[in-house]
């Protein structure tokens, strides 16, 4: 089968799965993977920049976002996974959606979101002209093991990067010894400074395992956050430091954003457009269910993605509770996670003075069991996240609103969202 009828029969699988409200689905980069094993590889291969890969445990989603608009900035045309479908069949649904019938991409480089494990083997075919490697934190151990096997796959994918990579400075297991051996392309870094470094914990530091004498090592060319004042922020770079207002809300994401900056720096090289980049920076919106704005009835719904302990403490953390009624929906789908006993890592204490209206999702009585340990209140229990939400928008109406949520939730909570307010589809 040519190409040609690749492109055409994915395309029309894809038009069949929105049809069916499938906005986001994958299914038809599947479909397509089965019948051309190198679609991916030879429509990437043509792009003048490459291919860039962005993951980590947390925060690949809205850095991804932020990276894209960031190069777009410096009149790159950029192809991406918006989706944050994250394995290599996402990447190639993305592919369908911005293709022409012909099977041409008008992009010069693509930015990709990549799950740790899927990003290894795709590193390896496609060898990536620059990665962003976030951080490494305990997510979903019942998929990918234990913390230092995910550090491994990272490092795997540094191995095959060709141009450049930009590193988290303050993980540990990113700037390890191990880590750094048998890497060949130039190493950038992104980080904070030591007056803030305690509000960015790594995943050693939240269990108490740092080595407080360990000293991180130094790289050539380094961003860093230096203040953070409400949503003012203030980033160091080369011989300069730039104050900037972001729309981003968050702590995690205002971190998220200094690598995003060292990794556009890094692909421009001399035809870096300073002035560009940071008019873009700080009119960047955050990602689909990651801080999230929807308007329900006159007011603010935001939805926070929740899927492990050091997002869900810097979730809970980032964003005060007071005015806002919460809801929560804990789902231990594939895409979540099954296990979720890492809700018993994440202290609650925050929502202790409000409580919580509503809690759903198919996990929804062992976060009420959590919860009550932290003695937080408890209005209502509903497993079906479509009753939940019909309820919690009744109870809290006229109030602002959040919602923490694993993945799944998220989707479905977005979903049922989109029947009554104006929701921004990801597809």
């Amino acid at each position: 089968m040519t190409k040609i009828h690749s492109v055409l029969m994915g395309k029309a699988i894809r038009r069949v799965a929105r049809l069916r409200g499938g906005s986001g689905s994958a299914l038809p980069g599947l479909v397509v993977e089965k019948i051309d094993k190198s679609f991916v590889t030879s429509a990437l291969a043509k792009l003048p920049h490459g291919v860039v890969i962005i993951s980590g445990t947390n925060g690949k989603t809205t850095t991804t976002k932020m990276v894209v608009e960031l190069l777009e900035s410096q009149g790159l045309r950029v192809f991406t996974n918006r989706t944050g479908s994250n394995f290599s069949r996402g990447v190639a649904a993305a592919l369908l959606a911005d293709m022409n019938a012909r099977g041409n991409l008008s992009a010069d480089v693509a930015v990709l979101e990549m799950d740790e494990a899927h990003a290894v083997h795709f590193a390896e075919k496609v060898r990536p002209r620059h990665c962003l490697l976030l951080n490494v934190m305990r997510d979903q151990l019942d998929r990918f093991g234990e913390i230092d096997h995910t550090a491994k796959l990272l490092h795997r994918i540094a191995q095959a990067t060709t141009e450049g990579i930009v590193l988290n400075r303050d993980d540990p297991r990113l700037v390890s010894d191990t880590f750094l051996r048998d890497i060949t392309a130039p190493i950038s870094s992104f980080g904070v400074s030591t007056d803030l470094i305690a509000q960015f914990p790594s995943d050693d530091d939240m269990h108490s395992r740092s080595d407080s004498t360990k000293k991180t090592p130094t790289f050539d060319d380094d961003t860093c956050l230096e203040a953070i004042e409400g949503q003012e922020v203030t980033l160091s770079y080369g011989d300069t430091a730039k104050k900037i207002s972001l729309k981003l809300n968050g702590i995690y994401n205002i971190l998220n954003a200094v690598g995003a900056v060292a990794l556009c720096r890094q692909i421009t090289g001399d035809d870096f457009n300073e002035a560009a980049m940071l008019d873009a920076l700080a009119n960047v919106t955050p990602a689909f269910g990651r801080g999230e704005n929807i308007t329900v009835g006159g007011q603010p719904c935001q939805l926070v993605l929740v899927k492990n302990p050091s997002g869900f403490r810097l979730g809970l953390q980032s964003f005060n509770p007071k005015g806002y009624a919460t809801m929560i929906a804990i789902n231990d789908d594939y895409a979540d996670g099954r296990d979720m006993s890492w809700l018993w890592d994440v202290n609650f204490d925050s929502l202790k003075k409000d409580g919580v209206f509503e809690l759903s999702g198919t996990r929804a009585y062992d976060m009420a069991l959590r919860l009550q340990y932290d003695d937080v209140n408890l209005s209502h229990v509903d497993t079906d996240i479509r009753r939940a939400l019909r309820n919690f928008l009744h109870a809290a109406d006229g109030k602002p609103k959040r919602i923490y949520c694993t993945y799944t939730a998220m989707l479905a909570v977005r979903r049922e969202l989109s029947k009554v307010a104006e929701v921004k589809e990801i597809g």
